[in-house]
């Protein structure tokens, strides 16, 4: 039976120039697009909601069974794929991976009514992958596809988080808590994202999504006859004036150089339409993206909402303030390794630029606990539509760029392996000079890896070369033939 692509290149034995990685990529994941298209639409049908990811799990499940990879469920939803490399260095002697590296996809749907029209719409009423997390699932199982085929290219460890509970800001530092960060050298992610045209990446280094947030402020007012408002503290006036006054934190308190947001987004009170309310409530939400802007913001809203309820004859207070989400800030090595990633792949043409969004991610945990970053992989395409932004009824995506996704993230895995770790990079030389004079260990270590790459680079020299004379060789001999047929 034909062996295709894929079953091919998992089959050659023979070592690979990093030119050669990267076609292997390319050919891999064209065969394998089909399947990643249909996981999508699968997945955007059964949208299943934070906490409660049970069948999304267990599909997923089912396709690491398929594929022979092992995986475990440390939570009731969400599970922990490991793929291990076989190259001959991807483990040390004593078991341990030489290096590790950890993808994280989410899996979670927002409480969104679908309403695109597309024939693989949403069957559960009430709930949409209105964010992208379908796309993210199939990506990483595309990425696996290309990955187990490759193993040879793998110098380490790779470890695969399909992570529940992104939306509510809880299922990174859960699946921390299990410990999967443990043993982790570099950690990467991607979102799929509308502000950024189909299939360009942007993987700029430093803060690219918000510091996030959550806020609930209680006043307390007195209630009395509607007909008679000089009887009592009207609790929503008050409410509706410390809603006006709390924008007042972004336009005054804040430097315009520094991007804030506060946002409002309930206000309740009253029991009936004749009652000056007693009581009301308001929650929003606060994003930043400086530290210093991070730190003040909870003292001018406590400030702005007692006072203003003062002045009205009321009271107020701030009875919750949440950190939901530190900021997501790309490391520049990530970043950079990540650029050349996507332009190995795609092209210069394939590299996005994006200014970065308030928006959170809990994805900062594991960045907050290991080097790495997140990319936008960009699904802007007003040809059919996919211009809607996140969270919309009437989202939708460019699915031409989701194998694009599955590639970059396997070939970013595959670059981080094969660098030096820390241990190549020392040796017991560097390691003593680093006692005494840590700024001169990392010049060598800088000249110790430059000197790697240069190694490198003449090695693949040397193949092209030899490649090149074998061609030419083939060449003459494929002549010599086609002379002596016609004599």
């Amino acid at each position: 039976m034909t062996k295709t692509r894929a079953q091919q290149i998992m089959s050659d034995k023979d070592a690979r120039t990093p030119q050669e990685v990267t076609q292997c990529i390319h050919d891999i994941a064209a065969e394998f697009e089909p399947y990643i298209i249909r996981q999508r639409r699968h997945f955007h049908k059964h949208p299943e909601p934070s906490l409660a990811e049970v069948r999304t799990t267990s599909d997923i499940a089912n396709q690491l069974d398929a594929m022979n990879i092992p995986y475990e469920r440390p939570l009731k939803t969400g599970l922990v794929a490991t793929l291990r490399g076989t190259a001959p260095d991807a483990y040390c002697e004593d078991g341990t991976p030489r290096r590790r590296i950890l993808l994280r996809a989410d899996i979670d749907a927002l409480p969104v009514t679908e309403q695109t029209g597309e024939e693989f719409a949403s069957v559960n009423e009430g709930f949409m992958h209105a964010c992208g997390h379908d796309c993210h699932i199939a990506m990483m199982l595309g990425t696996l596809q290309i990955l187990r085929h490759m193993t040879d290219d793998i110098h380490g460890e790779i470890r695969i988080v399909f992570q529940p509970s992104e939306e509510n800001g809880q299922g990174a530092k859960m699946m921390i808590g299990t410990g999967v960060c443990e043993g982790v050298d570099g950690a990467f992610a991607m979102h799929i994202w509308s502000e950024v045209d189909a299939g360009t990446v942007s993987c700029e280094p430093g803060p690219r999504m918000a510091n996030t947030d959550w806020f609930r402020v209680d006043v307390r007012g007195t209630s009395c006859h509607g007909a008679m408002p000089q009887r009592g503290h009207d609790a929503i006036m008050v409410a509706a004036e410390i809603v006006n006054a709390l924008q007042t934190i972004v336009a005054r308190e804040i430097s315009p150089y520094e991007p804030a947001v506060v946002t409002v987004g309930e206000l309740h009170g009253g029991t009936a339409r004749n009652v000056i309310a007693g009581s009301a409530y308001l929650t929003g939400t606060v994003r930043t993206y400086s530290e210093a802007a991070h730190n003040v913001v909870p003292d001018h809203i406590r400030r702005i909402v007692e006072h203003t309820a003062a002045a009205l004859g009321a009271e107020a207070e701030l009875t919750d303030y949440t950190i939901a989400n530190y900021k997501v800030e790309n490391e520049p090595a990530a970043s950079e390794r990540c650029h050349t990633a996507v332009v190995k792949l795609l092209g210069e043409e394939g590299v996005g630029h994006y200014r970065g969004t308030l928006s959170g991610e809990d994805f900062s945990e594991y960045l907050r606990r290991v080097p790495g970053m997140l990319a936008f992989l960009g699904c802007r395409n007003p040809a059919i539509g996919a211009t809607y932004a996140q969270h919309s009824c009437f989202y939708k995506i460019d699915e031409t760029v989701l194998a694009k996704g599955s590639m970059l993230a396997a070939q970013y895995a595959i670059d981080f392996l094969a660098e030096p770790t820390q241990a190549e990079l020392d040796g017991p030389a560097i390691a003593a000079v680093a006692e005494t004079n840590p700024d001169l260990a990392a010049k060598l270590r800088s000249a110790k890896a430059t000197a790697a790459e240069a190694r490198d680079a003449v090695r693949d020299a040397h193949t092209a070369r030899h490649a090149a004379i074998k061609g030419i060789r083939d060449a003459r001999t494929a002549a010599r033939r086609e002379e002596g047929r016609d004599e």
